[in-house]
């Protein structure tokens, strides 16, 4: 059996983002998205980084992640190089708490957008999400599990609020 081509790809700006971008891999896995990961660094390796994302859409790439800390140019640099989304992850790898990143990955100049999510793994996660919910877009399947996967979300909250919620809901202000 034969896996099914990725849709959508995680950039990696360096081996060490790995532990903290397993957050959007395990959503992607979770809601069944084929997805595959490279290390490709905006500053040490931007051929490498210019041909992966020049070949993203021909090879059936819809969605692009791009995780990076300190300058944080990567997701700028794919959003450059392709007319797919681009979701951005600024993480924390230098004494400025990840602010550099984040702004380095939101501070994006008119024309060259990038959807910037949360620092580290919360913002993998949301990441993650994200795409899910562009692709979505498009697949009537894939909204359903969204539909389901925010109303497990709710409910789990609501067991652990202590309040009988079939009763909250029944009364209305």
């Amino acid at each position: 059996m034969t896996q099914p081509a990725p849709i959508v790809a995680i950039l990696l700006g360096s081996e060490s983002d790995r532990p903290t971008m397993e957050e959007a891999t395990r959503t992607l896995a979770d809601f069944g998205v084929p997805f595959e990961v490279i290390v490709a660094s905006a500053h040490r390796s931007p051929e490498l980084v210019d041909r992966y994302v020049r070949s993203a859409e021909g090879r059936g790439l819809r969605v692009l992640i791009a995780a990076a800390g300190g300058a944080a140019h990567l997701a700028g640099t794919v959003a450059a190089r392709t007319v797919l989304p681009v979701i951005g992850v600024p993480l924390e790898s230098t004494g400025l708490g990840g602010l550099d990143a984040l702004l380095a990955t939101v501070q994006m100049p008119p024309g060259v957008p990038v959807a910037t999510v949360a620092l580290g793994t919360w913002g993998a996660r949301n990441a993650a999400i994200l795409a899910v919910q562009i692709l979505a877009v498009g697949d009537p399947m894939l909204r359903e599990r969204l539909r389901e996967f925010k109303e497990t979300m709710a409910r789990k909250i609501e067991a652990a609020s202590g309040v009988n919620t079939e009763v909250a809901r029944s009364q209305k202000p």
